[in-house]
């Protein structure tokens, strides 16, 4: 890919996966399960984006930095490592990657928990962006649908331009997206000039930005502090940036993606992959004994050393309760 910038891809590493509890654990998040091909989402997403970009960046906490540090010296990859004190949402997390570059760099920043699929679609769509972040906007990628999903966000467009961005729908209003043909999935993938990124956060939301900026230039070889990490606003960047800026730009992208946030989603990549389910779709995941579905469809049984899960794949979204209920009892299931 010729490019008149430099490019870094930051790669986001936050979050615990509550949907995909018990296997994601505070110990051992979703990207970090080696669930895909002896591979995990963080691999897979640092292997998928190296050979783009000149530099590799990782913003992280102090409960995951070792985790993603064994997968890149596995993988012999150099990286810049960005370890937050503590969690303070996207918007803090990419005024840190920001800070820490020239400029003028290119930032493609993603999160590190995707699946996806059809690569040159994929560089096509990383190589439009890049152009676009080149020319001083701020590019979100929008996934085209394939189904009334009501697990992710929408961006409404007209083109290239941004009209809206959609929390989760309902199931109605899902059918309704889909039917009026201009609204994608938002991927939560960015890209765009460090510098440009952060003159937009000052003018939208100065206090993130004022108070990141402090933090960071206390860093000590990009560790944050502490105190000064807690007097930042918890916000994310859909809030603070691209709800608000007006140099937006969407690519619209054809590859395949998932952010397997809910079981449902793993199922289904786990089907295309070859994964076993019997005849009535029920799916066992976490263990080679024998199990049999009696009455049940589309059932899927997690099993793990401490913990076990059976669900109807249709109600993925709900584990998040379960996680939930286990957190108010501070359970160690959770750990």
């Amino acid at each position: 890919m010729k490019k008149t910038n430099a490019v870094t891809h930051v790669i986001l590493t936050g979050g615990v996966g509550s949907r995909l509890w018990p296997l994601s654990r505070k110990s051992q998040p979703k990207q970090y399960l080696d669930l895909f091909d002896g591979k995990s989402l963080f691999e897979m997403t640092v292997e998928r984006n190296r050979n783009l970009v000149d530099t590799v960046m990782v913003v992280g906490n102090t409960d995951n930095c070792h985790l993603s540090k064994k997968v890149l010296e596995k993988s012999a990859t150099a990286y810049v490592d960005i370890i937050e004190s503590t969690p303070r949402n996207t918007a803090a997390a990419i005024a840190f990657a920001a800070f820490a570059s020239d400029p003028d760099t290119v930032l493609i920043v993603t999160p590190s928990d995707h699946i996806i699929d059809e690569m040159e679609r994929y560089e096509q769509s990383i190589k439009e962006a890049v152009e676009k972040a080149s020319r001083g906007y701020i590019v979100t990628f929008g996934i085209i649908p394939t189904k009334p999903e009501t697990g992710y966000g929408y961006i409404e467009r007209k083109g290239e331009d941004v009209l809206s961005f959609r929390e989760k729908p309902n199931k109605v209003s899902a059918r309704d997206f889909i039917e009026k043909g201009n609204f994608l999935w938002n991927s939560g993938m960015f890209c765009f000039k460090a510098g440009v990124f952060l003159e937009e956060l000052k003018l939208f939301n100065p206090e993130v930005y004022e108070k990141s900026k402090i933090a960071w230039d206390t860093n000590i070889d990009g560790k944050l502090d502490l105190d000064l990490s807690l007097a930042i606003p918890s916000i994310s960047v859909d809030y603070a940036v691209m709800e608000r800026s007006r140099k937006i730009k969407v690519v619209s992208s054809e590859f395949t993606w998932s952010d397997l946030g809910s079981f449902e989603s793993v199922y289904d990549y786990l089907v295309s992959k070859g994964h076993d389910v019997d005849a009535h779709g029920n799916m066992v995941i976490g263990t080679a004994v024998y199990t049999a579905f009696v009455g049940l469809k589309n059932t899927i049984f997690v099993s793990t050393e401490s913990a076990n899960l059976i669900l109807q794949k249709e109600s993925s979204q709900e584990v998040k309760n379960v996680y939930n209920e286990l957190e108010r009892k501070k359970s160690h299931l959770l750990e």
